[in-house]
């Protein structure tokens, strides 16, 4: 098997009294989807901020492609190949679709900072934009306002954004949240899809969606890895069961 991307040892974080996070460790491999779930409170989001550097671990180490980014800030991390989506949207409501995703590439390139409008319509941001938004299936509302989309559409339209950095591993806090049936459909075949162009750490509390996309699982409850494993295993684990699954599932 190839050696991670992404590798999370001993992963500890304490608010006073309160194990957030309690010696958690996992590794997610290229063209992986592991899922991260359990119950409300188990520090799912917590985990998520810490791989990306919002929140730094009180100890532990992460690694992404080789490089220790354990201290790293959220930006230099996302240079070396990690991007992450939030559990609710962030799209520029008073931009263009197109704008959105040039801002996005123009942040990944590193460019100096100017105004949207002058800035998508050069070739080196306004391309790869389309190009991420075709691949999320957002090339026809190119021109619209990110406002304006349903909101699966602003997921998808944070999915190209996410894509415009060109990630090697993303951060994926509940995409599904608030999405519809047929949205939720649309979500999970793009997230498979999006799986050939980089690893994906999935937390999610749809259990189907969980159950259809990832490759492992890992299950946290009070800060704790209580089992992980392929789908089917993490299926019949009797500890996942009474803590999160239910005997129905």
């Amino acid at each position: 098997m190839a050696e991670p991307l992404l590798t999370v040892a001993d992963l500890r974080k304490r608010y006073g009294a309160l194990q957030v996070t309690d010696g958690v460790s996992l590794a997610v491999h290229p063209h992986e989807i592991h899922a991260v779930i359990g119950p409300n409170g188990a520090g799912k989001t917590t985990l998520i901020h810490q791989m990306f550097g919002s929140v730094r671990a009180d100890s532990g180490q992460i690694r992404l492609d080789g490089h220790d980014i354990t201290r790293l800030a959220p930006h230099r991390r996302a240079r070396l190949g990690l991007a992450r989506s939030f559990q609710i949207t962030s799209v520029l409501p008073e931009f263009t679709v197109l704008d959105n995703v040039a801002l996005a590439v123009q942040g990944a390139l590193r460019s100096a900072f100017r105004f949207v409008r002058p800035a998508r319509r050069e070739a080196a941001l306004n391309e790869p934009a389309l190009v991420a938004l075709a691949r999320v299936g957002l090339h026809a509302r190119a021109e619209s306002l990110a406002g304006s989309l349903s909101h699966g559409e602003k997921r998808q339209l944070e999915l190209a954004m996410a894509l415009a950095a060109k990630p090697k591993v993303m951060l994926l806090d509940e995409p599904l949240a608030g999405a519809g049936p047929e949205e939720a459909a649309r979500l999970i075949a793009l997230l498979r899809e999006l799986r050939t162009h980089c690893a994906i750490v999935l937390v999610e509390h749809d259990m189907d969606a969980v159950f259809q996309l990832a490759d492992v699982i890992s299950v946290l409850a009070q800060g704790r890895v209580i089992a992980w494993g392929p789908p089917a295993e993490i299926r019949r684990d009797p500890a996942v069961r009474a803590a999160y699954l239910g005997e129905d599932f």
